[in-house]
């Protein structure tokens, strides 16, 4: 696979790891009046380890891609 299809793949795979998690935000905490912001003055109750699978999905996928973007461009880690 060439380097930029395997960028836009990972790309494309962080994109639905992020929708994921964010869809477990909307389906499990209720939203502010105005619908833009979650309620949490009422100290809504999350599963730990579902918050936990799905952000790690995430920050893997960002790391990995992180790692490939680092590699195409030359970039030195700090």
């Amino acid at each position: 696979m060439e380097e930029k299809e395997q960028v836009q793949a990972e790309l494309q795979k962080f994109w639905k790891t992020r929708s994921d998690f964010l869809a477990y935000l909307d389906e499990t905490l209720p939203k502010e009046k105005n619908g833009l912001a979650f309620d949490f003055s009422q100290h809504p109750t999350l599963d730990a380890k579902q918050v936990y699978e799905l952000f790690f999905k995430m920050d893997y996928q960002g790391r990995k891609l992180g790692g490939l973007l680092v590699k195409a461009h030359g970039i030195t880690p700090q």
